[in-house]
């Protein structure tokens, strides 16, 4: 279930177009975090991957490339039910952790200040995806449960 919903708050964009680079800076506080949050798990949540993969660090982009993390999300829609973020706090080495819950499953995140702007780390807050989006296409859809 928890993979269910980690590989689901990713989304689906049906006329995608490549995300627009975020605007600094942002302030540094966990309302500012809060905010961004909510939203980005919103999207993911509504299948809209594109905001979600731009607020990716640069670690997590050099995993997948957008395109084809949008493609795989438009052709495999995630459904990962409403998503409630409840808490942002401070953690070691700069880190920020974001708690949320979907249909009641508890789920952290980690995110990070870089550049004046707050970056999600796909590594660190779902390293269960990793090898996924590492598979190619047809597999990828196989192991997420989109085989056709």
């Amino acid at each position: 279930m928890a993979l269910a919903a980690a590989a689901g708050l990713a989304g689906c964009a049906s006329n995608h177009t490549p995300s627009a680079p975020l605007t600094s800076p942002e302030p540094r506080t966990a309302k500012e975090l809060l905010a961004i949050t909510s939203t980005f798990n919103l999207d993911y949540a509504a299948n809209d991957v594109g905001p979600v993969y731009a607020r990716w660090d640069a670690r997590s982009r050099n995993i997948i490339s957008e395109a084809q993390y949008v493609l795989r999300h438009r052709e495999c829609p995630s459904h990962p039910g409403t998503p409630v973020t409840e808490s942002a706090v401070p953690s070691t080495g700069g880190w920020w952790e974001v708690h949320y819950s979907v249909d009641g499953v508890q789920l952290t995140d980690y995110w990070i200040y870089q550049s004046g702007t707050w970056r999600f780390d796909l590594i660190r807050s779902n390293p269960e995806a990793v090898p996924l989006y590492k598979l190619s296409m047809a597999e990828y859809m196989q192991a997420v449960g989109c085989a056709r």
